[in-house]
């Protein structure tokens, strides 16, 4: 789709000026540091364009890399790759930002148990890659999709409200949709919500946009009998303070929804 979406098939500059004969050398090269991922995406767009070419990676995803590294050699054709480049790019680009990222905050909460995971505010169309680039940075996956899962959010609770059911009802009714190793989360704003998802037994308690000291309070609450997770409001400025709270999970959107690119180039050298 990424390559229909650019007419690489169509790249009227080459085939203006380029000869199919011309072949020559290029290499992906890191214009910053940062942590890898997507290499085999990226290999496979100048693949896919033309199977002639020759390419040989020489990082592998989850590597550390730095500004003026080479990533990877692509020889062959040079109109191929010219019609490759920029969806590639894109590809390594987009997944290193978020695995760089991840890899961020998952330092920031070393020697602490939390586990740091993504969310589903992932580009359309790209969720499985970019939540791949979040285990390539160390991180770990929330839901995959909708039916993976279920989180008694918000929402659901205003609508149950309306109904005169409470949080309590709202876990057992969804116990009646498990399997038996699905698990029922609850999302939750303040102590007392968290006391009514406990007592109704859910496995994993969201803590939305809460400060830390609520948050102590109700992993001592937990005492074990159900993952804790924060979520809401987590930057790298305060991740280290939630982590230290003792909750289990932090899941963080910024991951994938507003991810800054990692600046990769490619320089062609003809033969």
């Amino acid at each position: 789709m990424a390559l229909d979406e650019d007419l690489a098939f169509r790249d009227v500059t080459t085939q203006a000026l380029i000869s199919p004969d011309e072949d020559g050398v290029a290499y992906m090269v890191a214009k910053s540091d940062g942590v890898l991922a997507g290499m085999s995406v990226a290999t496979a767009v100048f693949s896919r364009v033309d199977s002639a070419l020759r390419i040989k990676e020489l990082v592998g995803d989850g590597s550390k890399v730095h500004q003026g590294d080479r990533l990877a050699i692509i020889e062959g054709p040079v109109a191929s790759i010219l019609r490759a480049e920029r969806v590639a790019l894109n590809f390594l680009q987009r997944m290193s930002g978020i695995a760089t990222e991840t890899a961020k905050y998952v330092e920031a909460v070393s020697g602490t148990k939390a586990i740091i995971t993504d969310t589903r505010k992932t580009t359309p169309g790209l969720r499985v890659l970019e939540k791949y680039a979040v285990r390539a940075g160390g991180g770990h996956n929330h839901r995959e999709n909708l039916g993976d899962g279920i989180i008694v959010k918000d929402n659901h609770l205003e609508v149950l409200r309306s109904r005169g059911m409470g949080i309590g009802e709202a876990v057992k009714k969804a116990r009646k949709y498990t399997s038996n190793n699905m698990k029922v989360e609850v999302e939750v704003e303040s102590v007392e919500q968290a006391r009514e998802a406990l007592s109704a037994e859910a496995d994993i308690i969201m803590l939305d946009n809460m400060n830390c000291d609520d948050m102590v309070r109700i992993v001592g609450l937990a005492e074990g009998k159900a993952l804790i997770e924060a979520s809401g409001g987590i930057t790298l400025d305060n991740v280290r303070a939630v982590a230290e709270t003792g909750v289990d999970i932090i899941s963080i959107g910024a991951l994938t929804h507003s991810v800054k690119a990692m600046d990769i180039s490619l320089d062609i050298e003809m033969r």
